[in-house]
């Protein structure tokens, strides 16, 4: 089932009884990206409501952090560090490419992940008590729909990789089901977020396209390890519109 194979790669949550998906399969469960979303935002949102009963809101945002990096096994963390030290210097394309494929983290890579979860975490600890539970909800949920959208309209830069099976099988319908799932999403999070929720789904649009549009340029396309980034920055910058649009009383 598509469903499944989106789970399990998106999350280290084991699915009992499920074999490794084919790569048909995984390829075309990008269309379940945004639904696996909700369900990370929706265990985060169960632990936050948990957590609060009886722990300080700053230690509640770090334990949260903690948990979507162990819900996600930092899969896109990965895929940010990479990207990272691919863009560092003055390289040629396949020396780029050559950067992302080393195991070994560089200093940009470490840079980069350290900045991004600092800035999360103030954001989490930032957020209006009654904001927090869609803004967890929203946060996965539109970045992952982000990585599709990235999947679906640009070209895969290398000749190989599992960023491939993905772009080569993401089509219409599973890119206009991602997007039909994260509409319904949003606007069921219209009524506590306000019409700023919408407006948080077009803005992160414009951030895909805008990153996506750096990294061809870069990469002579984008790879997985891309992906990975424009889904990190996606959720952060989330995050940082739930705050803005409260401060502005938009949301």
């Amino acid at each position: 089932m598509k469903f499944l194979a989106a789970f399990q790669f998106l999350t280290s949550i084991p699915v009992p009884g499920e074999g490794q998906a084919s790569p048909q399969d995984l390829g075309r469960s990008t269309g379940y990206f945004p639904l696996v979303g909700l369900i990370i935002g929706l265990i985060l949102a169960g632990l936050n409501w948990l957590c609060q009963l009886f722990l300080p809101p700053s230690l509640v945002s770090a334990l949260l952090l903690i948990a979507v990096v162990i819900i996600t096994g930092a899969l896109h963390l990965d895929g940010l560090a990479d990207t990272l030290d691919g863009i560092a210097g003055q390289k040629s394309t396949e020396e780029r490419w050559q950067a992302m494929r080393d195991s070994r983290a560089g200093a940009f890579g470490i840079i980069g992940i350290v900045l991004l979860l600092l800035v999360k975490y103030v954001s989490l600890n930032s957020l209006p008590t009654p904001l927090m539970t869609p803004a967890l909800v929203l946060m996965p949920t539109v970045s992952r729909w982000a990585m599709v959208y990235a999947i679906f309209v640009y070209p895969y830069a290398r000749p190989s990789g599992l960023g491939q099976v993905f772009q080569q099988e993401t089509n219409w319908p599973q890119f206009t089901l991602a997007t039909i799932i994260t509409l319904v999403v949003t606007a069921a999070l219209v009524i506590p977020l306000g019409f700023g929720a919408l407006m948080i789904m077009f803005l992160i649009w414009l951030l895909t396209v805008v990153m996506a549009a750096y990294f061809k340029s870069r990469f002579s396309g984008l790879t997985g390890d891309n992906y990975g980034a424009i889904g990190e920055v996606a959720e952060v910058m989330v995050l940082v519109m739930v705050i803005i649009f409260a401060r502005l009383g938009l949301a």
